[in-house]
């Protein structure tokens, strides 16, 4: 992930980041809807995804970022933890020493040697094209993507693609890949500019137990504090 401005200026921007998995209940849910008739609508699931991530109290899961415009490629990965109201963690793996952190009001972005910590209130990353509102549980699917369309795939799985409203001179396509309870694997947004990012998920641990403390974010000694450019 990255902001506009600060370190890493000539990126793209905060990667459009992160969303999702399973809620409390999720191995009851998916037995429960696997038990259901295939035909469900793509208003269902949507509803189905909403559902999920409102009801999702913490989350444990290793998270995947794939990019590619501007002439470049990136992929980044790792652990990401969650604990609501409103607390995230991406710990990176791939670079090592890289944080993303989401303490309730500010989001913090610092990799290890860099010359500054970037800081962005968090009101201003609530964007579809971030994972943040999908984990977080802050979507209305239905209203807030048109042409909404549902796809099966080859593992049982289902693909929501639609385009975010309001965003038409941004985003040409976004797509979830889901459960049949609602648990995303995959969010993909492609950019009016060919540019696409790809967030995966793994190895989800619904309510798991995550210490609060955890959400605490000190600069280090010496780094100044600067406020980023939220994404655009």
């Amino acid at each position: 992930m990255r902001f506009r401005g600060g370190v890493g200026a000539g990126s793209r921007r905060f990667g459009l980041l992160c969303a999702v998995l399973a809620l409390g209940g999720g191995a009851r849910a998916l037995l429960s809807f696997g038990q259901e008739p295939a035909q469900v609508t793509a208003l269902e699931l949507a509803a189905r995804v909403d559902r999920h991530y409102d009801q999702l109290h913490s989350l444990k899961a290793g998270f995947r970022e794939d990019y590619a415009g501007l002439g470049m490629q990136r992929t980044e990965e790792g652990t990401l933890f969650l604990r609501k109201p409103g607390r995230m963690l991406w710990r990176y793996s791939t670079p090592a020493g890289k944080i993303f952190l989401l303490d309730g009001k500010y989001a913090w972005l610092y990799a290890q040697g860099d010359a500054q910590v970037q800081r962005v209130p968090a009101k201003e990353l609530d964007d579809l094209r971030s994972p943040l509102r999908f984990l977080l549980g802050h979507t209305q699917l239905e209203k807030e993507l048109s042409g909404l369309k549902l796809e099966s795939t080859s593992n049982g799985h289902y693909t929501l693609t639609g385009l975010p409203k309001g965003q038409e001179n941004r985003v040409t396509r976004l797509s979830l890949t889901v459960t049949a309870a609602g648990a995303i694997s995959t969010i993909e947004i492609v950019e009016v500019d060919g540019a696409t990012t790809r967030f995966t998920f793994t190895d989800e641990r619904p309510d798991a137990t995550i210490p609060a403390d955890m959400f605490r974010f000190t600069p280090p000694s010496g780094v100044p504090v600067v406020d980023a450019m939220p994404p655009v």
